[in-house]
């Protein structure tokens, strides 16, 4: 396994499946946001994936322990992440169901060809375009920031990519919500599922998962909060179950 790594580099076991990730400290590294989205877009078995911004590979990673016979193609705007991204795959021998595709995924239909996934992810930079100081370090900008690609982008170039009827599932901050439904409807990606993170009961949301269909009929289905810890800071029976999938 060694043998992936490159100087500067980690391998990180993911507790699942007896799989493992590289990462580089000091880099954009994946969090919570990315484990709660592998669980929210509830993959089918055989089902073709498209994941924008793939960063180190989680998502593929992720999805592929949970649902036999998906296929992926992963976009990384990065070729350093998208290399290392690739070198994971190797290690974890997924290379036959995950492609990892150093490319801009403005051109992803291009690429892959238009109306081709059933299922498309995206943990989309948290920060608009202009807003906030950006990280020195060009990796985690682009990856916390509307630098390479904005949210009205992302949506064009998912419903490009979709097939009709297939579904759009994202992670995205709450206090965006509207910006967020705003832009997908506007390329016929119909809010249908929805979802409200908080870190606990009694604080405001922070993140909402949210579940598009194209070309689906107007009906926005809430789901109960996820709530990540109890009052006392131990984690809920929810989270549990999501990290206990998770490995």
């Amino acid at each position: 396994m060694e043998k992936w790594r490159k100087a500067g580099e980690r391998i990180d076991d993911l507790q699942f499946g007896r799989m493992h990730i590289l990462q580089k400290p000091g880099a954009f590294c994946f969090g919570t946001d990315a484990v709660l989205l592998a669980d929210f877009a509830a993959a089918r078995v055989g089902e073709h994936v498209v994941d924008f911004g793939t960063g180190t590979g989680i998502l593929p990673l992720l999805i592929a322990s949970r649902a036999e016979r998906t296929v992926f193609d992963a976009l990384e705007i990065q070729a350093d992440m998208a290399e290392m991204a690739a070198r994971s795959v190797q290690m974890n021998a997924l290379t036959e169901r995950i492609r990892v595709h150093h490319a801009d995924l403005r051109g992803a239909a291009e690429l892959l060809g238009y109306e081709c996934a059933d299922l498309l992810v995206c943990n989309p930079p948290y920060g608009r375009a202009g807003a906030g100081l950006l990280n020195p370090e060009d990796t985690k900008a682009l990856a916390r920031h509307e630098t390479a690609c904005t949210l009205p982008e992302i949506a064009q170039s998912a419903a490009k990519v979709l097939r009709n009827g297939g579904r759009m599932c994202v992670i995205f901050p709450a206090s965006r919500m509207l910006e967020l439904t705003d832009c997908m409807r506007a390329q016929r990606l119909e809010p249908k599922r929805m979802r409200l993170v908080y870190a606990r009961a009694d604080k405001a949301p922070k993140l909402l998962l949210l579940e598009c269909i194209k070309n689906g009929r107007p009906m926005l289905h809430m789901l109960p909060p996820l709530l990540m810890s109890e009052m006392d800071g131990s984690p809920t029976a929810e989270v549990e179950r999501i990290y206990r999938i998770a490995r």
